[in-house]
């Protein structure tokens, strides 16, 4: 290593001094030049660091490959695959109506916007998007606003308890809930529904349900009033999300981030408004939008749809009384099953009046509810693009039908998907603690990612 110059000079107050006439001083030796070389070394090099695949961080089974300059992230890139169920590939080897039961599986925390989705598709397939039930639509409102408000919960809870505020996830997680209860009630499951069917609904809401929806929504508001009272004033939180994983316009513009990434950034973009669909335009509703996308105002764009999504429910609970006991599937026996479940307030059950019909007095309803349930119903060849207003999101499903009765081919523009090419611009450059509030802003979920 070459020796160190040494330049003494004269300090303030003392006398002048030639600078030619001082000196040079040589600091050499083994103890110095080793000093310096692991300075070098330290600051040349940089560390790979690998977060997940599994990492109680990374909001399900995702691998961020991560590459450090001490604690500043210097490269982001984002691996996906590890929870690949081939969805969209398995869609065409079953029936229109057993695709149902495969789409709500990819997103599992907001399952009834992918059935939503795929069932709007096929039905334009059908040429019948005007036949569907007026009480079929307004149900499938109800499911979609309910587990929108459920989603963002989620993401919100979430995210706190991967920076350490266990609080956050079991405020969230309370109000969750509630939601849980009444999906349970109307569907009899929690999740993985296969609710929304071609046609309408699987069955009518039971007995007292607009009521027991009326006594849930104030202690869900209650448990979404204390998370944001405990968050969004909160000194910590602020210090950890204002200003972190900033996106600008042009970026989010660039990269086809939306859902609440670009109406933190100022934009309104919400298909609800733009190209309403199952009905919308007859609600009232607001599109919240902030003046930038950094992790602070991602949250507080959440935390206005909850409240958006409740004010939604709450008209369509006045309607659904209006047509109550109105038909919740499609007029054509070619589509509808001749026998209808019914989901008692246990979350079991079927309807005796229909199985008393088909296995004791009509062997033509047996035969014809069997063929349709095994064979399904035949879709016109051709194909459609339908987008909804996922909570991520932009979902976007392409079906395509060769005349059978099954889908030729599937495919899904999942939000979350498409939401992470911007993790590696707001995380490159900041702390590698921010790449968790980065991500949890995002809110992914890998099995819509993967699918």
């Amino acid at each position: 290593m070459n020796a160190q110059r040494v330049n003494f000079r004269a300090t303030p107050g003392t006398a002048n001094i030639d600078v030619d006439d001082i000196p040079e001083v040589m600091a050499q030796g083994g103890d110095w030049e080793d000093v310096l070389a692991e300075i070098e070394k330290i600051t040349n090099e940089r560390i790979v660091l690998n977060m997940g695949p599994v990492h109680p961080s990374t909001h399900g089974v995702l691998r961020l490959v991560l590459e450090l300059d001490g604690e500043l992230v210097r490269e982001t890139r984002v691996d996906t695959g590890y929870l690949h169920t081939g969805i969209e590939k398995n869609m065409e080897y079953r029936t229109w109506t057993q695709g149902v039961t495969f789409c709500t599986r990819m997103d599992y925390v907001a399952p009834f916007f992918q059935e939503v989705g795929y069932c709007l598709a096929v039905e334009k397939l059908l040429g019948i998007t005007d036949q569907i039930p007026e009480r079929a639509t307004l149900i499938r409102v109800l499911m979609m606003e309910l587990n929108r408000a459920a989603s963002h919960i989620v993401a919100i809870g979430t995210g706190g308890n991967e920076l350490g505020a266990t609080t956050m996830m079991t405020i969230g997680f309370r109000a969750r809930e509630e939601i849980l209860r009444i999906f349970e009630r109307i569907t009899g499951l929690r999740m993985n529904h296969a609710y929304i069917r071609p046609g309408g609904v699987a069955q009518d809401l039971p007995a007292g349900t607009v009521d027991f929806i009326r006594e849930k929504l104030p202690r869900i508001r209650r448990d979404v009033g204390e998370l944001q009272d405990l968050t969004l004033q909160n000194p910590i939180f602020k210090k950890r999300f204002v200003g972190t994983g900033y996106m600008p316009l042009s970026a989010v513009m660039a990269l086809g981030m939306t859902g609440p990434g670009l109406k933190a950034a100022g934009i309104p973009f919400d298909l609800r408004k733009m190209q309403p669909y199952c009905g919308y335009e007859d609600f009232e509703f607001d599109v919240p939008t902030y003046d930038s996308s950094d992790a602070y105002n991602r949250t507080l764009v959440r935390f206005d749809e909850i409240y958006q999504s409740l004010r939604i429910v709450v008209q369509v609970l006045r309607r659904l009384e209006k047509c109550e006991g109105g038909p919740t599937m499609v007029d054509d026996p070619s589509i509808a099953w001749p026998a209808r479940l019914s989901v008692a307030t246990d979350g079991q059950g079927n309807s005796l009046e229909h199985i008393r019909e088909i296995m004791g007095e009509s062997m033509e309803s047996l035969i014809h509810h069997f063929k349709l349930v095994t064979e399904g119903f035949s879709v016109p060849a051709g194909q459609v693009y339908q987008t909804i207003e996922h909570p991520k999101g932009l979902l976007g499903i392409h079906v395509v039908s060769g005349g059978g009765t099954r889908p030729y081919r599937a495919h899904f523009r999942d939000p979350s998907f498409a939401n992470l090419q911007s993790l590696s611009i707001m995380t490159e450059g900041g702390q590698l603690a921010d790449v968790v509030v980065c991500l949890a802003t995002i809110d992914p979920v890998l099995g819509g990612v993967d699918r």
